[in-house]
């Protein structure tokens, strides 16, 4: 894979790897609909509470505006089945993710098929289980909690030998991070548009540092979203099909648009959702 801004510590490549929601295979993978087999059937009219829960996310959907807050849905204590049979309906979609959290706790987050829709898994640090959410939002709550209490203010020494365009990157960084507000457009900084040398990114990537909040959307190609260690700059990388990066840049912004659902996809999704619940669950 061809070296971008973002790149994993030696020893930690694990660390971009999207931890799936249970240890099934992806839904998109498998070749039967779930929900059109006997075994579903027979499961459906166990879980009243699957059924009782997916209009109450509908008609979350016919409400939900982009930037407002989203709506949680606790399904910690539901019924193993019903939990399993909520997984299969939801389904996965174009992106998901991980947020580490104060106390040991990480947020897992997948988006269902219907965009808007996501599963959320609040694990310890020993990887048990501690809540369990549906939530319909642009990006989960646990995204910008993660990212609230990291520094605006950037701080660095001198420029190490053989930088070129690193600390005027530095500056303008800086500048655009001092001056965004909250739903200012994003600010994009692509690398290939100028030289910078190894010593460069290596030297940005030191100042900036790792954030808490990791993203891959899978929609076009793959996309993956990461924080830094300074707040509104998220490192957004995009890879081809043999996973070399095709474009690299820092976006100063609240929340890169990519991993974001539109207004649009809220309505969609309720319609799509009603289908479901009508084509299975009447």
């Amino acid at each position: 894979m061809k070296a971008g801004f973002w790149v994993a510590p030696e020893g930690e490549d694990a660390a971009m790897t999207v931890m799936p929601i249970g240890a099934e295979p992806p839904l998109r993978a498998r070749k039967l609909n779930f929900l059109a087999t006997s075994s579903a059937e027979e499961m459906i009219r166990r879980c009243c509470a699957t059924a009782m829960l997916l209009p109450e996310i509908a008609d979350a959907l016919d409400v939900q505006r982009a930037d407002a807050p989203g709506r949680l849905f606790d399904i910690t204590d539901f019924p193993d089945d019903d939990r399993t049979l909520i997984t299969e309906t939801l389904g996965e979609g174009e992106v998901a993710g991980i947020a580490a959290l104060g106390n040991g706790i990480t947020a897992q987050m997948q988006e269902a098929v219907m965009a808007g829709v996501w599963r959320i898994r609040f694990t310890d640090a020993e990887d048990r289980l501690v809540a369990d959410y549906v939530e319909v939002a642009s990006i989960p709550a646990a995204v910008r909690q993660a990212c609230s209490a990291l520094p605006a203010a950037i701080e660095h020494g001198p420029a190490p030998a053989g930088a070129m365009n690193v600390m005027p990157v530095l500056t303008e960084i800086q500048d655009r991070v001092a001056r965004y507000r909250e739903g200012d457009p994003a600010h994009v900084i692509t690398f290939s548009l100028f030289p910078m040398s190894p010593e460069d990114m290596a030297f940005l990537q030191t100042t900036l540092g790792a954030g808490p909040v990791q993203l891959t959307s899978r929609g076009y190609g793959t996309c993956r979203v990461v924080a830094t260690g300074a707040r509104n700059v998220w490192s957004v990388q995009f890879f081809n099909a043999m996973d070399t990066i095709i474009l690299d840049t820092l976006e100063i912004c609240d929340i890169p648009s990519v991993a974001v659902a539109a207004e649009e996809d809220f309505r969609d999704s309720a319609t799509r959702l009603r289908e479901i619940e009508e084509a299975y669950f009447k």
